[in-house]
């Protein structure tokens, strides 16, 4: 017979364990309601900033004028954003082309186009070669020296030289030119030593000329020529001082056949002609400023510094 002390223990640890087991799937039913309660409170949290986000970006609250900008709908922000970073880009190679004396690739490329290698005939069976500028409707800028027999160099006691035919390259082959209108230049490397002759009209590109150029001391320029009837070639330099004969020098090659080229700018325009170079040395060239006399038998330029006034006119 089971003693009833054995009976009475059995009875007391089965209640425990029953009240223990009770209790503890209380607690795990207590601990699932709380974090229902938790994430249903952190839900409508999630949902509140949510919104409240969405409506700071459809109406924002008032600023001080001049310390913001607008704020845009995430779908306009995009492109405003592109924009943004397009000029700024922009600015930037701007400033950088600027600082360092740069012309853009492209343009200096499309800026070749626009100038032709010039041969002259003279009356000695001498064939003489430079460059020109086309000005448009058949118009080009050259060296007076490259088209009219000027002082010979070594004084030789021959007949006078006449210069009998000036032709242009033109889509590989050589076209006629005559001569318009030169300077008073009677030796080279001179003030006066410029020329504007005329061909058919042609599909070249028209140079921008600028008359009012400054020429200031380390200004970047740009030389295109004929160099040695090799083509046309770019050199790069800096504006050194002006002359008394009313030249600049600079150093870019002045190798023979770029007489007659382009001197540009920063922006492409044509602000001079390369005439020369000191005697012995291909490096230390001469420029002829562009001035408005040179373009008076031009109809199709209208020279910068016209344009200035008329703008101030108006």
């Amino acid at each position: 017979m089971i003693p009833r002390r054995l009976v009475l223990a059995v009875s007391l640890i089965a209640t425990a364990v029953s009240f223990f087991t009770l209790g503890v799937v209380h607690s795990r039913h207590a601990d699932l309601a709380s974090r229902a309660i938790y994430d249903a409170k952190l839900d409508a949290i999630r949902a509140e900033v949510r919104t409240e986000i969405g409506e700071t970006r459809r109406t924002p609250a008032p600023v001080p004028a001049g310390t913001t900008g607008r704020v845009a709908h995430p779908k306009d922000d995009a492109p405003d954003a592109g924009a943004a970073r397009a000029r700024m880009v922009s600015d930037i190679k701007q400033q950088l082309q600027s600082e360092m004396g740069l012309l853009p690739v492209h343009l200096l490329r499309e800026r070749r186009s626009s100038f032709v290698e010039l041969y002259s005939y003279d009356s000695l069976g001498k064939t003489n070669y430079g460059t020109a500028g086309y000005l448009g409707h058949g118009y080009f800028i050259t060296v007076k020296h490259a088209v009219v027999a000027l002082r010979d160099e070594d004084d030789r006691s021959t007949p006078v030289r006449k210069i009998n035919a000036i032709k242009v390259v033109y889509q590989g082959k050589e076209i006629p030119a005559k001569l318009v209108d030169v300077g008073d230049a009677d030796v080279e490397v001179h003030s006066g030593d410029w020329a504007i002759i005329k061909t058919r009209d042609v599909d070249l590109p028209a140079l921008h000329v600028d008359t009012a150029f400054s020429y200031d001391f380390a200004d970047p320029i740009f030389r295109l020529g004929n160099d040695y009837s090799k083509g046309i070639i770019l050199s790069t330099g800096y504006v050194g001082q002006r002359t008394s004969n009313g030249l600049v020098t600079c150093l870019t090659d002045g190798h023979p056949g770029v007489s007659g080229g382009g001197v540009l700018d920063q922006q492409g325009d044509l602000v001079g002609i390369p005439i020369g170079r000191m005697q012995g040395d291909y490096r230390f060239s001469f420029i002829l400023p562009i001035r408005a006399e040179m373009l008076r038998k031009v109809p199709s330029v209208e020279p910068s510094d016209a344009r200035i006034v008329a703008a101030e006119a108006q």
